[in-house]
């Protein structure tokens, strides 16, 4: 490690190369004096990407031991990475700790430099003149803490602005890159070989050519390419393939006799297939050439992968690069709506021999349905999603694209594979067309329906909560509902007449419990006096839109694999408020998809399909009480506000339940009008030891929410680059 102070060295240690698992590493930094000064770190993180694969956290000395405050680097191409700020007071040591998941590591050049104040403001004035002039004011009236937060915002260079740039600086292999990667793998012992199958149908033969060369230019050798020619009538096609099997040994070409379709032909083509592993290409699709090195590594850090899937982009006719399709991880629920997935997929070749491989019939979906038989023997485990664009999916018209020849076919074979999914499973669901032609799965109800007890903290406003049982009671077509009012010590008139005729109703319960406002306390106690067995948090600021939006929520949170149900909750605008809940997004956690409007189906459609997520908004969550209990409630001693129902659905991933957001319960949420902002020193003081809390517990979670994907922004969940 180098330390500097400005331009000149002021200790100069041995180049360190930062070698570790998964455990964390940490740099003791006590003698250096780094407390609450301007310093710059930087580092080169070997596997080369857009993001760091570990969390930078500076650990100080604090009242109840050490203290971590994670260091946000920003990303600069080839691996690079820099953070710049001001490290907190009585900094002892530098930590550094993989994401969840994460190998042995390699971090090399790491460089702490001591920065001039002055200097700062100086480049600051320079690129951000108005937030350095607040950070002045601020800091002449001595609000100290204020001034830093804008100072290190003016200090944040402009961003890239272009998917182009953004895969020039973190998506372009240099010569440095290849070599790295051809000595590592000149290394390896024990190789798997990769079958990648390739079902071919009359081509542009340029298009085709560049598809096989793609395969022919992979770093990583071992690999074979299987074609099945499915009887193309363009004489030009067979005459490539026959030059590109002669030229190498490791591409094998069999004719159809007559034209099957793609799935026969893909069938023809794993026939062919001798790798443990087989990789699905379209015949005019190309892979950058380092995608099954990627996948090789993947299978030698973890041997027993049954599936791996990348992310992917277009590409047009001439070449260029364009919308990049960056995904979660293993996510069963979207799956039955979309194929997700999509490309790159390899999978264990003995895997689809025993489900029967690709079925005639499913054209345009047959992937999609391949998916799903497979999901009946998928462990989670066994399914690693790599982070990288590793396909490039050609769109160019007059490409003979299969998937772009049967798109009405396409939608009616993905409703057919899940209805088949639903039978082979056994379940009483039923399945029908969603938004956009995304498949839709209907739970069925238990017969019969068992009680839902809505607990309800609230405290005056009585137009709200009005509004709130009026849509329970009256606008929701459940069958059996308990409310639960929990009484925050209301004193305005017409919220006592409320609650007093409230409670005359023999579905409604009215505790009192007055005190300043904790959440999870109240929360806590209206849990404990309910009676059902499927508990629904909500806030008294809902507004039901619509009957069946909780049998929706209902039908989810029975499943004894289900621990948490979240409804899609919009403002009274119509944009959206809360499509599910993104670790790591504004430091702690944030919104998917925040402000969209009403008609946005969000990213490759993810706000009008099911789906497994990290959290839900307490706002409106359900569970079941069992399930409840066991997390051990609502953590009303450290987060009474904020972060409790955050906290709430990682502690029950943790126990293995999954969290699902579903569209398909749509509520009106008018946030915030009941208790109001965190403007005063005590609820901020609240908030940042409530941050301190989330951050300390979680940290590594946080990091790496498996439902986003680590090249997307962080400052909000808008599922962009920057």
């Amino acid at each position: 490690m180098r330390v500097a102070r400005g331009r000149a060295v002021a200790r100069d240690f041995a180049r360190l190369r930062l070698e570790f698992g998964t455990e964390a590493l940490s740099l003791d930094v006590a003698d250096l004096e780094l407390g609450a000064r301007w310093v710059s770190i930087a580092f080169k993180d070997e596997n080369h990407g857009a993001f760091s694969r570990v969390e930078l956290t500076a650990l100080a000395e604090g009242p109840e031991g050490p203290q971590g405050t994670s260091l946000s680097e920003r990303a600069f191409g080839h691996g690079r990475f820099t953070w710049l700020g001001r490290l907190p007071a009585g900094t002892t040591s530098l930590r550094l700790t993989p994401m969840l998941g994460e190998p042995a590591l390699s971090i090399t050049e790491f460089t702490v430099t001591v920065r001039s104040r002055l200097a700062l403001v100086g480049r600051a004035a320079l690129r951000r003149p108005v937030l350095t002039a607040q950070a002045l004011f601020w800091r002449s009236v001595g609000k100290r803490v204020r001034s830093q937060h804008r100072l290190a915002r003016a200090l944040v260079p402009p961003g890239l602005t272009a998917y182009d740039t953004w895969v020039r600086h973190f998506d372009t292999l240099s010569e440095a890159d290849r070599a790295r990667i051809e000595a590592e793998v000149a290394q390896w012992r024990d190789t798997a070989l990769i079958s990648v199958v390739m079902p071919v149908y009359n081509p542009e033969p340029k298009v085709l050519e560049e598809a096989l060369r793609s395969v022919q230019e992979q770093l990583y050798p071992h690999w074979e390419l299987c074609i099945a020619d499915d009887a193309s009538t363009d004489p030009a096609v067979p005459r490539v393939l026959a030059r590109a099997a002669a030229a190498d040994p490791r591409i094998r070409v069999e004719r159809r006799p007559e034209n099957g379709h793609i799935a026969a032909a893909t069938n023809t083509a794993l026939t062919l297939a001798h790798g443990a592993y087989v990789a699905f290409m379209d015949h005019d699709d190309v892979l950058p050439a380092h995608a099954l090195y990627e996948v090789a590594k993947a299978i030698r850090r973890e041997p027993d992968l049954d599936l791996i899937y990348s992310d992917e982009d277009k590409i047009d006719a001439d070449g260029r690069r364009f919308e990049p399709h960056f995904k979660g991880d293993w996510n069963p629920e979207l799956l039955y709506g979309q194929n997700y997935l999509n490309h790159l997929t390899v999978v264990r070749r003995s895997l689809i021999e025993a489900v029967g491989g690709l079925r005639p019939g499913f054209e345009g979906s047959q992937d999609h349905d391949l998916l799903l038989r497979l999901s009946d023997h998928l462990e989670p485990r066994r399914v690693r999603h790599l982070p990288v664009i590793l396909y490039h999916w050609r769109t160019a018209i007059g490409s003979g694209t299969f998937s772009d020849a049967f798109l009405a076919r396409a939608e009616a074979a993905r409703l057919r594979a899940l209805e088949e999914l639903v039978a082979r499973r056994g379940w009483p669901h039923r399945v029908e067309r969603g938004p956009l032609g995304f498949n839709r799965l209907v739970r069925a109800l238990p017969d019969p329906a068992p009680r839902v007890s809505v607990i309800i903290p609230t405290r005056d406003r009585a137009e709200l909560l009005r509004v709130v049982l009026d849509g329970l009671l009256r606008g929701t077509d459940y069958p059996d509902i308990e409310v639960v009012v929990v009484d925050n010590g209301s004193t305005e008139p017409s919220a006592l007449g409320l609650l007093e005729a409230a409670a005359a109703d023999p579905r409604v319960r009215v505790l009192s419990r007055p005190g300043p406002f904790n959440f999870s306390a109240l929360s806590n106690d209206g849990a404990a006096a309910a009676s059902g067995p499927l508990l629904l948090f909500l806030n008294n600021d809902i507004e039901v839109r619509e009957p069946g939006w909780l049998g929706e929520m209902a039908s989810i949170a029975v499943e004894p694999a289900v621990g948490a149900v979240g409804a899609k909750l919009s403002y009274p605008d119509g944009t959206l408020q809360h499509g599910g809940v993104v670790l790591g997004v504004g430091g702690v956690a944030g919104h998917s998809h925040p402000d969209i409007g009403p008609d946005d189906p969000g990213y490759f459609g993810r706000m009008v399909i099911a789906q497994e997520v990290s959290a839900v908004t307490g706002a409106c969550l359900m569970t079941r009480r069992e399930v409840f209990e066991s997390a051990g409630r609502f953590d009303a001693e450290h987060l009474a506000v904020a972060f409790n129902d955050i906290d709430l659905c990682l502690r029950v991933r943790r126990a293995g339940y999954s969290v699902i957001w579903t569209p398909h319960a749509a509520l009106t949420h008018h946030e915030s009008k009941s208790r109001g902002k965190e403007d005063t020193p005590e609820k901020r003081a609240r908030f940042e030891a409530e941050v301190a809390t989330m951050t300390e517990r979680w940290g590594p979670e946080l990091r790496n929410d498996p439902y986003y994907n680590p090249n997307l922004a962080r400052a909000k969940a808008l599922f962009r680059l920057w």
